[in-house]
C-alpha cells in the first residue's frame, strides 16, 4: 500500500476522515489544506447528531455514522461528544416546557431523546482527526493551494500523477480525492466535468457562560418566529451556547465561488450583522437566561449544497485515479462525514 500516494484537497471533516482512516489501512497520505483546518463548515457547524433522521439511501449512513461518532469519541478523547436530548419549540404559542430554562412565552414537546440524538463540536473532532492521523505517518500541508492536477494521457486514458500547488511545487501522486466542500465546483474545472455543487453562506453565533443552559442543556428546533428566524440551540459541554437558524441565508452559485468572485476564499465569507441582532432578539423571547448576554462569537460559513441534497462520492468520469467526496448542507456534513471518509 505504501507504494499508493494519495493527496486529498481540503482539510474540512471528510478530508480529515479519509486522512485518519487511510492512513490506519497504511496508505501513504497527504492532506492540502490553502487556509486552515476545519476552517469553514466543519469548523462552524452545530455539531448536532441524529440516529433515525436520514432518509432514503442517506438512512443507513446516518445509523452507522451516529455509532461511529460515538467510537471516535472514546478513541480520541473528543471531550465535546456527549448524548443529549432534542426537544421541538413553538415559538408563537404558551404551553408546557420540559427545559427549565425555556420561558413561558413558548411551549416545547420531546422530538428524541438522549438514544437518538447527541452533540460533537466538529472543529474539535476534525483537528483531532488530522492530529491522529499525523502521529501515525500521515502529512499535512497548511496555506498552500492546489492549482491543477498533473496529468499522464496515454491514448484515450487520462490519470492522475500529481498536484500543482500555488507555490508551483509538484506532489506526485496515484490518487486525488476533492474534499473542498462547496469549493469543490471549482474543481469541476481541472477534469472537464460539471460537478453542481453550489453553497448556502449562513451566518452562526456563539454565547459563553449562560450556567442556566448548560446545567440543564437540551437540542432545540425552533419554529420560524416574527424575526425571520427558525433557532436551532446547541448548549455544549464547555459552557458555550451555538445558536443557528438565524434566517437570511445566501445561496451562493459557482462563478461567485471561483477566482474574482466574492466567495472565492474562506476568508471572505463573514457574518451578516442583521441576523446576529434578530437571532439575539429570537432568544430572548424563548429563554430569560441570556437577557444581559451578548454573542462572543459571530460567525458565517460556506454550507455546501448539491442540487439534490444528497452526498457526492465516486470516481470523477473520464480521469483515471481522481474521486470526489462532498456532503450535502445542514448539519449532515460533520454529522456524515466521519463515515463517509471510512
Amino acid at each position: 500500500k505504501m507504494t499508493e500516494h494519495v493527496v486529498i484537497c481540503g482539510g474540512g471533516i471528510i478530508g480529515a476522515a479519509s486522512l485518519y482512516y487511510l492512513t490506519l489501512r497504511g496508505v501513504r497520505t497527504t492532506l492540502i489544506e490553502r487556509s486552515e483546518i476545519a476552517c469553514h463548515a466543519s469548523g462552524k457547524a452545530g455539531g448536532f447528531l441524529a440516529r433515525d433522521w436520514g432518509s432514503g439511501p442517506t438512512s443507513v449512513l446516518h445509523k452507522k455514522s451516529f455509532q461511529l461518532h460515538k467510537e471516535l469519541a472514546s478513541t480520541l478523547n473528543i471531550e465535546s461528544y456527549r448524548t443529549i436530548s432534542t426537544l421541538q419549540v413553538n415559538c408563537q404559542r404558551r404551553g408546557n416546557n420540559s427545559g427549565s430554562w425555556l420561558s413561558e412565552r413558548v411551549s416545547s414537546s420531546l422530538m428524541d431523546d438522549e438514544e437518538a440524538t447527541a452533540q460533537v463540536t466538529p472543529k474539535e473532532l476534525t483537528e483531532k482527526l488530522v492530529e491522529a492521523a499525523k502521529e501515525k505517518g500521515a502529512k499535512v500541508i497548511i496555506g498552500k493551494a492546489v492549482k491543477e492536477p498533473v496529468f499522464e494521457t496515454t491514448g484515450e486514458t487520462k490519470k492522475i500523477v500529481g498536484v500543482k500547488l500555488s507555490d508551483s511545487t509538484v506532489i506526485d501522486c496515484t490518487k486525488l480525492l476533492i474534499t473542498m466542500g462547496a469549493w469543490s465546483t471549482v474543481a469541476g474545472d481541472w477534469f472537464g466535468v460539471n460537478i453542481p455543487m453550489e453553497g448556502i453562506k449562513s451566518t452562526s453565533i456563539i454565547f459563553k457562560d449562560i450556567k442556566e443552559m448548560t446545567a440543564d442543556p437540551y437540542a432545540l428546533f425552533c419554529s420560524e418566529d416574527n424575526n425571520g428566524c427558525h433557532l436551532e440551540v446547541y448548549p455544549r459541554p464547555n459552557g458555550e451556547v451555538y445558536l443557528c437558524g438565524l434566517g437570511g441565508s445566501d445561496y451562493v452559485s459557482g462563478a461567485r465561488l471561483r477566482e474574482g468572485g466574492d466567495c472565492e476564499t474562506p476568508e471572505q465569507i463573514i457574518p451578516n450583522p442583521a441576523r446576529v441582532v434578530a437571532a439575539c432578539k429570537s432568544l430572548k423571547v424563548i429563554t430569560n437566561a441570556c437577557s444581559h448576554k451578548t454573542p462572543e462569537i459571530s460567525q458565517a460559513c460556506m454550507r455546501p449544497c448539491p442540487p439534490d441534497a444528497k452526498p457526492i462520492m465516486g470516481p470523477v468520469p473520464g480521469i483515471e485515479g481522481a474521486k470526489t467526496r462532498m456532503e450535502r448542507f445542514l448539519w449532515s456534513g460533520s454529522y456524515e462525514g466521519d463515515w463517509s471518509g471510512t
